[in-house]
């Protein structure tokens, strides 16, 4: 091996022991320059810093996490009962995640939920394998936000919480729908069906109350006869669409893009077309939507962003800030030819 080879080889052994002797320091001044923490005069830190610019020296992170106590990962939970129309979500606010993630230095851990089964999320926690975790949807009686809370384990929903002592990310679910409820109503038009989801989750109530305050803006009560809630499978969205379509209503709306997608599925098979028989638009967009005949009338997110946001909000709450919760405004009603 030549001498060049050899210099370079030697540089990637270097370790925090060989800083410390090299510099005549204790390997507890070195871990605490390259953490940042504890008192060190400014010319040792200055000293130790360029002799490890000088020596191109990457700390190892293994002893990086041991000299600061972190593990450099968070953990992002996922719910196991998502639908297959549901992964694009998720999949856009784990791109947010990772990206914002990866500036940090900081690895992500996928992890998989039930609502009554969190095993994995607590085995990853007693075994110290994360400094925090996302979850990315949030419930009213959420077993996994009292865990963490009780085992005060930093972490961030993307959703709206209940609970005010949890740092929340989340979209104006309420807003938006109100807004594209008003512009409805603004056609003129007045029976307007509603098709819901899961009604424990808390995006479902956000979007409820936006259609209810778009209603009362224009001084119009709402029909609960025209509401049906909790459709969460293809066989119970059938029978709801089918049920408006009989209650004579002028516009269905779908409170997400799966519960829209099995709507027309279901005018497919019956010959209800749209625009023509009956309006339809959805509280959500995804790729699910895109491409179809007609066009959908939608509410535009950026998921991305989300995800960016809420992996910002619990860095900042592992820094120790306790303030960081953040109510996202961007959005946009899309107008397409199912409202024409």
């Amino acid at each position: 091996m030549d001498q060049n080879n050899k210099k370079v080889d030697n540089q990637k052994r270097l370790t925090i022991s060989d800083v410390a002797n090299a510099l005549g320091v204790s390997k507890s001044t070195v871990s605490r320059t390259l953490s940042g923490n504890g008192r060190i005069s400014e010319a040792t830190r200055k000293r130790i810093l360029q002799y490890i610019k000088e020596h191109n020296y990457t700390p190892n992170f293994i002893a990086k996490s041991l000299a600061e106590s972190k593990t450099f990962n968070i953990a992002a939970v996922i719910p196991r009962d998502y639908n297959l129309v549901d992964l694009p979500f998720f999949q856009e606010c784990m791109i947010g995640i990772s990206e914002y993630a990866s500036s940090q230095n900081y690895d992500v851990f996928m992890c998989i939920c039930y609502e009554d089964d969190m095993s994995q999320l607590e085995r990853i926690v007693e075994n110290h394998k994360v400094d925090g975790v996302i979850l990315t949807r949030t419930l009213f009686d959420d077993k996994k936000e009292q865990y963490l809370l009780e085992k005060k384990v930093p972490f961030a929903t993307i959703g709206t919480s209940i609970n005010k002592e949890v740092i929340q990310v989340d979209n104006d679910h309420r807003e938006a729908c109100k807004e594209m409820t008003s512009y409805l109503i603004m056609k003129g038009f007045r029976r307007i069906g509603l098709i819901g989801g899961s009604e424990t989750h808390i995006v479902t109530l956000n979007r409820y109350r936006g259609y209810e305050d778009a209603h009362k803006e224009h001084g119009l009560s709402v029909d609960k006869q025209i509401v049906y809630m909790n459709a969460q499978n293809s066989i119970t969205i059938e029978k709801y669409a089918m049920e408006l379509v009989k209650q004579d209503v002028d516009v269905i709306v779908c409170m997400d893009d799966s519960i829209c997608t099995n709507v027309l599925k279901v005018f497919k098979k019956e010959g209800i077309k749209v625009p023509q028989d009956i309006k339809l638009a959805s509280y959500f967009n995804s790729t699910m939507l895109e491409n179809r005949t007609p066009s959908i009338t939608t509410l535009q997110f950026n998921i991305k962003e989300l995800g960016i946001e809420a992996c910002r909000a619990l860095f900042s709450r592992i820094n120790g800030d306790m303030n960081c919760s953040k109510i996202i405004k961007k959005y946009e009603v899309i107008l397409k030819e199912s409202t024409k």
